[in-house]
């Protein structure tokens, strides 16, 4: 009758989060968390044994995602891999526990704590962080499996049952709806795109889409995913060796890279050709200082997140079925963690069920060398039925819950054992 008092992880679960709403692009590029990282940062968390924690660091936002019973400790640990104070990450950082920390991964999850409100990108990134934090653990987290699970579900309802995606408006549409709305002759603009990441994958796939026969060029640090991209669009691509020829001829340079520093600075620009720079990196990979050059000009996620108010009006009427979709979601992974923590005890009942079944089932064949398959199948019915009416009340008075195991405990094995002693 022991319970594994750890099966209950909301009560440790908490969120650690830096994102747009305290802190700017430059701030929360100090925060951001590279896959690098991850086996050193796992390993720790391990080896002083502080429970569980995954990161997922994107443009937007850095949070971190604990199971430990010391979410401080955790903090302190992250700041000391990635090289920050921790009293400068605090300064930033949102902390939410228990079930507010539920809420908060799957309202991220819905992409309603987006920049861009309904901007669908961040589930695919919780689910590559998690499965990448995944590889390096040693035990599996079943509370994180199924708020993983439950956050994707919930992102397929909300994208299928309500309105909150059209008109897209993530950062890589973003960036090419403000070139749309910015330049002239785009077909005849030269577009280097720098970095083929997820994000940089998307603003190709949006070029090709948007604009008619766009003249645009891709180039990576690593060759091979840039021919990969390039085959895939039916695109150019350039070695990122010419970059600095390249860029003599560019009319407009999206950097999407995962530089942890910046990359492109002044000194790529040297003669004074009108060119547009947009910056998708967390950190920034674009040194502000381009725009010392003439003609030189800087948009980075913060800005394009303002080129879409419109899409945003629209998307804010279809929150409250998002939001209803979302209790609905969390009312039932409440409910499957009540049954998990209280399931050694429904176990158990059922168990002393069946043990009693059995024993009447020997008598009844032993008289009539003979037992009915229907009153086999009446029997499980009642034993199902009556298990259910056991967990359901013990599931609604969790404070009964051990009491009342007891007590049906004595009822139905300590006493029918004492009954028979005393009689042989």
């Amino acid at each position: 009758m022991n319970q594994d008092n750890n099966i209950h992880k909301t009560a440790n679960f908490a969120v650690l989060s830096v994102s747009f709403e305290k802190a700017d692009a430059e701030t929360r590029g100090k925060f951001a968390f590279f896959d690098d990282n991850i086996k050193h940062f796992v390993n720790e968390i391990h080896e002083e044994n502080l429970g569980d924690a995954f990161v997922v660091s994107t443009c937007n936002r850095t949070e971190i995602y604990t199971t430990s019973q010391n979410y401080l400790l955790i903090a302190e640990l992250y700041c000391k891999t990635i090289g920050v104070s921790l009293t400068e990450f605090m300064q930033y950082v949102n902390i939410l526990k228990h079930e507010e920390a539920l809420n908060h991964l799957f309202r991220v999850a819905a992409g309603l704590e987006s920049q861009i409100i309904g901007d669908f990108e961040i589930i695919g990134q919780i689910k590559n962080a998690y499965h990448r934090f995944k590889k390096e653990k040693k035990n599996s987290n079943p509370f994180l499996e199924r708020a993983i699970n439950s956050a994707i579900q919930i992102s397929k309802r909300i994208k299928n049952e309500t309105g909150i995606s059209n008109g897209a408006a993530s950062v890589s549409y973003a960036a090419v709806h403000y070139i749309l709305k910015n330049q002239t002759q785009i077909s005849e603009k030269n577009i280097l795109l720098l970095g083929v990441g997820e994000i940089g994958q998307n603003t190709v796939e949006n070029l090709v889409k948007h604009v008619y026969k766009p003249k645009v060029k891709v180039a990576n640090r690593t060759s091979e995913k840039a021919e990969k991209i390039a085959e895939k669009y039916k695109i150019p691509h350039i070695a990122f060796e010419s970059l600095q020829e390249e860029l003599s001829q560019t009319d407009i340079l999206i950097v999407a890279t995962g530089a942890q520093h910046p990359i492109i600075n002044k000194s790529h620009f040297p003669n004074g050709k009108e060119t547009l720079v947009i910056d998708l990196s967390i950190p920034n990979n674009v040194e502000r200082n381009v725009t010392e050059n003439t003609n030189v000009s800087l948009v980075d996620v913060d800005e394009l997140s303002l080129h879409i108010s419109e899409t945003m009006l629209q998307r804010q009427k279809e929150i409250p079925k998002a939001e209803g979709i979302i209790r609905e979601m969390t009312k039932d992974f409440i409910e499957w963690e009540k049954k998990r923590k209280l399931a050694p005890n429904i176990h158990h009942f059922k168990a002393v069920l069946k043990n009693m079944e059995r024993n009447e089932m020997h008598n009844i064949h032993k008289k009539h060398k003979y037992v009915d398959v229907n009153d086999m199948q009446l029997s499980d019915k009642l034993i199902q039925k009556i298990t259910n009416r056991f967990a359901k009340y013990i599931i609604d008075n969790p404070l009964k819950a051990e009491e009342l195991s007891k007590l049906m405990h004595e009822i139905l094995v300590e006493q029918p054992n004492n009954e028979f002693n005393e009689k042989h």
